[in-house]
């Protein structure tokens, strides 16, 4: 009679599902205890696997033995790959809030994020598209055609309210309150706001409602969302993104456009138009007044620009 073999796992792969079971604990917190959205999480595990693998590769294969040293390494490892500060911010916060978590939950003894500074992000301005620009885009659809109606309607909403694309691709028609000349938004967080649109925006997305939507529509599938795809289905982040960047270069618009540009664009017209910062501030939700000066910003390098262009001695 055969012998029966065993097997032996090595020591490396038992300690390794430790790590990731911290992690799933991490993400299980997220989900159900933060109520977080799927665009976070889906952010936090692109960012978290980068932070695994170093990990992983300097051989430590559980959350107690990570030092500052690690740390510091695996930021300078980001760097070396030519992130931006920006990034790097981010993927250092997602990392903070999971050493957070386990000390929290007695999952760990220390957090070595602690004395890790944030890298500095520069403050780059958003790129922003000129009135003409934006009527041009909004020029291109074709409305003859149902989904050129819809295309049309979008980015009129896009631009009348300098709302998100999440928050556009979770629009609601019982968030509609075009009586008032308002719509109701659900930002980050789940936080609502009451935002004005006005005229040419409610004209175009009451025109689709009646003569496209009402087609597009299907039972069981649809629910209340105001933009529908052609499946009836609630329309994705990257339908709208290559929806903006093909209206854009149909325009003749050389510059890097997406969705967010029209944000920037909303913005910044409504402060060179004399708008005050705070009700900017209060449209586009941020918490933070400091978000929305970044279009002050914008409106400086304006002014600077028509001085040197204008200006006999500049």
């Amino acid at each position: 009679m055969k012998k029966k073999r065993v097997i032996a796992v090595p020591v490396k792969e038992k300690e390794d599902l430790k790590l990731d079971s911290e992690i799933r604990q991490y993400f299980n917190f997220l989900r159900l205890d933060k109520g977080s959205s799927q665009h976070t999480l889906h952010s936090y595990q692109f960012d978290l696997a980068k932070y695994r693998a170093f990990l992983v590769n300097q051989n430590i294969i559980a959350s107690k033995k990570v030092t500052e040293e690690h740390l510091s390494g695996f930021l300078k490892d980001l760097v070396q790959k030519r992130l931006s500060p920006r990034s790097v911010a981010r993927i250092l916060s997602a990392v903070r809030g999971f050493h957070r978590f386990l000390v929290g939950e007695g999952l760990g003894d220390n957090d070595p994020t602690e004395n890790i500074d944030t890298p500095k992000r520069s403050k780059t301005l958003p790129g922003v598209l000129s009135v003409a620009e934006v009527d041009a885009i909004l020029k291109q659809p074709d409305t003859r055609k149902p989904l050129g109606v819809r295309d049309r309607a979008m980015l009129e909403v896009l631009y009348a309210t300098g709302v998100r694309v999440s928050e556009l691709t979770n629009l609601k028609q019982s968030n509609l309150m075009f009586d008032s000349e308002l719509i109701l938004v659900f930002g980050k967080g789940s936080k609502e706001r009451l935002v004005p649109i006005g005229p040419s925006a409610i004209d175009w997305v009451t025109t689709y409602q009646r003569e496209v939507r009402i087609q597009l529509a299907k039972a069981g599938r649809s629910q209340d969302v105001v933009f529908l795809n052609f499946r009836g289905g609630k329309l994705s982040r990257a339908a709208i993104r290559d929806m903006v960047v093909k209206y854009a270069r149909a325009a003749g618009i050389k510059k890097e456009i997406h969705p967010h540009t029209f944000r920037h664009s909303f913005a910044t017209h409504l402060l060179e138009g004399g708008a005050d910062l705070r009700a900017v501030q209060e449209m586009l939700g941020h918490v933070d007044i400091a978000t929305t000066q970044i279009y002050t910003h914008i409106d400086r390098e304006y002014l600077k620009e028509a001085h040197r262009t204008f200006h006999p001695r500049a």
